[in-house]
């Protein structure tokens, strides 16, 4: 007598009968169905044994179904569908076979997507399906984002604006960047520092200057960094102003400028520095105190009233 061969559920023999192995087990088809099969997402019912499709992401960011013959059974996402009913949820035709775009919560053929849900490029009001660029909430085809100058893709560029409008480097810099005084060129360092226009430059009279432009009028040492000051429009550096414009010191006979040398005391066509305002004999400060002229000296109070 020969060995039993039986299903491993219902206990009936297999012989002459189909079946598949579970765990090394024989289930009769009927069995299996009942114990493995799949339930169908969209209709809730049983999806019989038979070969079953995958669905995979194509090169496109799509998604699509793994092509398997006589398949009757989808799997996606820990989600299995009867063939005919995984449906586009915009038209509900098919779309087992074709690419679909996963949205919402259901799934969209490409043409529905495309013409409900995708964003439209801010240029060409067509559906952007992949890629593009982000510019003041609005999104763009990378080819639709240009600058609106000399019309370059600005996309992966670094780009600014004037308005609502973007440009690239060169264009903003020609059209709007401030020129330097004095070689007339964009005086912008980096068109992105908008917070200091003129980054490693300097600001004089309401112009701007690159650093290694603004120079002294006489001898023209660089002025970025030092003290310097002015005669009419134009800047000197100290040593230039003190030589051709400053006026002299009575008392030392150095240039008055400013800088450095306190206040400076000024009576009739002369001029001291306050540290050298003292009386010409008894060397006392006159500073705050009364003094008398004698001709080229000053006196105070006790020499003069010595004479």
């Amino acid at each position: 007598m020969s060995d039993r061969f039986d299903c491993k559920n219902c206990h009936e023999s297999l012989y002459g009968r189909k079946y598949i192995q579970v765990e090394d087990n024989p289930h009769c088809i009927p069995c299996y169905d009942h114990l493995y099969a799949n339930t169908c997402q969209e209709c809730k019912e049983i999806i019989t044994h038979n070969s079953k499709m995958t669905l995979e992401e194509n090169d496109h960011k799509h998604f699509r179904l793994s092509s398997v013959a006589g398949s009757k059974m989808l799997e996606y996402s820990g989600s299995t569908w009867h063939e005919d009913c995984f449906v586009c949820h915009g038209c509900e035709k098919p779309i087992g076979a074709e690419a679909f775009i996963p949205a919402e919560n259901n799934y969209y053929c490409v043409p529905c997507y495309e013409g409900r849900l995708a964003p439209r490029c801010s240029h060409c009001n067509k559906a952007l399906t992949k890629g593009g660029v982000t510019y003041r909430d609005e999104v763009w085809h990378k080819e639709c984002f240009v600058c609106t100058g000399c019309k370059t893709t600005l996309a992966g560029q670094p780009f600014t604006s004037e308005g609502e409008n973007p440009y690239c480097v060169k264009c903003f810099s020609s059209l709007y960047a401030k020129k330097c005084a004095g070689c007339n060129t964009a005086a912008l360092k980096c068109v992105f520092d908008l917070q200091a226009l003129t980054k490693g430059g300097v600001t004089y009279r309401d112009e701007v200057w690159h650093k290694e432009c603004f120079v002294c009028t006489g001898c023209k040492t660089t002025l970025a960094g030092q003290p310097f000051t002015s005669e009419g429009e134009n800047p000197y550096c100290v040593k230039c102003f003190s030589s051709l414009y400053a006026k002299k010191c009575a008392g030392c006979n150095t240039a008055i400028t400013g800088f450095g040398d306190g206040k400076y005391i000024s009576f009739e066509e002369r001029q001291w520095h306050q540290p050298c305002f003292k009386c010409s004999r008894c060397s006392v400060s006159l500073v705050g105190s009364g003094f008398f002229p004698d001709r080229d000296q000053i006196l105070c109070t006790d020499c003069n009233n010595d004479d």
